[in-house]
């Protein structure tokens, strides 16, 4: 199971912690916002898929960029309606159909099929 901790600070600031891990979110940009953490999240499961096939196919990809961006709607819900992904191999010695099995492969990290499939999210309010 997945668990991470978030705790006011204070303004608009959050520290999250996650295992032994801890970064702070302010909305106020001084650390990522939070809809920066969840893009952060969905390139970085890439960037770990993209790693796996490499391994898995022998392919030498190291030193890959990986550019995520959205645009918040301007209508009611506010949310992200397309995001986009580029990254940059920085070398291209993989042939068309390898490039094509990279794609389907990093289509699969969970952060992907977290977003395309839409959860159902439980909110439960303690006091």
């Amino acid at each position: 199971m997945y668990k991470i901790e978030v705790v006011h600070n204070q303004d608009l600031a959050f520290s999250v912690k996650s295992g032994e891990s801890e970064f702070v979110v302010d909305a106020k940009g001084k650390g990522l916002t939070p809809l920066d953490a969840l893009l952060t999240g969905l390139g970085s499961c890439i960037g770990v898929y993209i790693r796996k096939y490499s391994e898995g196919s022998k392919l030498n990809l190291e030193n890959f960029k990986i550019n995520v961006s959205a645009e918040l709607s301007k209508e009611s819900p506010l949310s992200f309606r397309q995001i986009n992904v580029e990254i940059d191999l920085k070398s291209c010695s993989i042939d068309e159909r390898r490039q094509r099995a990279l794609l389907e492969f990093i289509k699969n990290c969970p952060a992907h099929n977290t977003l395309k499939l839409n959860p159902a999210i439980e909110f439960k309010l303690t006091c």
